[in-house]
């Protein structure tokens, strides 16, 4: 369905099939390789795009409540054509930026687990995804690269977001040696109501080590 509507619909860069096997698919359940899933109820995908990672972790864990969220109507319009054709329950793609619906009390510190591929760097992407995880749940970002750089620059954001850095895992995927850095943030205390900012500044003003938050 992804390959077949990507013709008419531009969803994915990435449109050979068998590269959306290893690229999309099987990087999404990367991280099932060190998180026990079956031990979590809810999950929320930030910035799913075509639907990964929360789609092949929702097949993989039916048991899971998922919500895919994205800003844009025509990934959510696939989404829901895919949930629909292929009969999922306890998931719903939603229409949103991070920013608002972490201020929407039915979102807010809500999830077990919240997941994302967003390109953006840790000390922003934080700020818009560790608002919707509950104490004691996790934030777990898809990295492309290595990370060390970028946690030490996000440590201040992190941990003013309610946010501990618990482990990290770095693993190589299939035969084109994919290489996926998964920094594992645990939610150890709430969110401040002042976060996440007005939508855009989290990625225009990052609160970094060294520099003051910008308000």
């Amino acid at each position: 369905m992804l390959v077949e509507t990507n013709n008419a619909v531009n969803l994915t860069a990435i449109t050979e099939f068998d590269e959306v096997g290893e690229k999309h698919f099987l990087d999404s359940v990367a991280s099932a390789a060190f998180i026990d899933f079956k031990k979590y109820e809810s999950l929320i995908d930030i910035g799913t795009g075509a639907g990964f990672p929360g789609l092949p972790l929702k097949i993989l864990f039916p048991h899971l409540n998922i919500v895919l969220a994205d800003s844009l109507n025509k990934r959510i319009n696939f989404l829901n054509l895919v949930i629909e054709e292929l009969e999922l329950t306890g998931v719903c793609a939603v229409h949103g930026r991070a920013e608002e619906l972490a201020r929407d009390p039915e979102y807010r510190e809500r999830f077990d687990i919240c997941v994302s591929r967003a390109v953006s760097r840790l000390s922003s992407l934080s700020e818009l995804c560790l608002p919707l995880v509950r104490q004691d749940g996790l934030f777990i970002p898809y990295k492309s690269k290595e990370v060390n750089e970028e946690l030490q620059e996000a440590e201040r954001a992190i941990k003013i977001f309610g946010g501990e850095i618990s482990e990290k895992k770095d693993i190589y995927l299939g035969s084109s040696n994919l290489f996926r850095s998964f920094p594992v943030i645990k939610k150890v205390k709430p969110t401040p109501d002042l976060y996440p900012r007005k939508n855009g500044v989290p990625q225009k003003k990052p609160i970094i080590v060294n520099k003051s938050a910008e308000k």
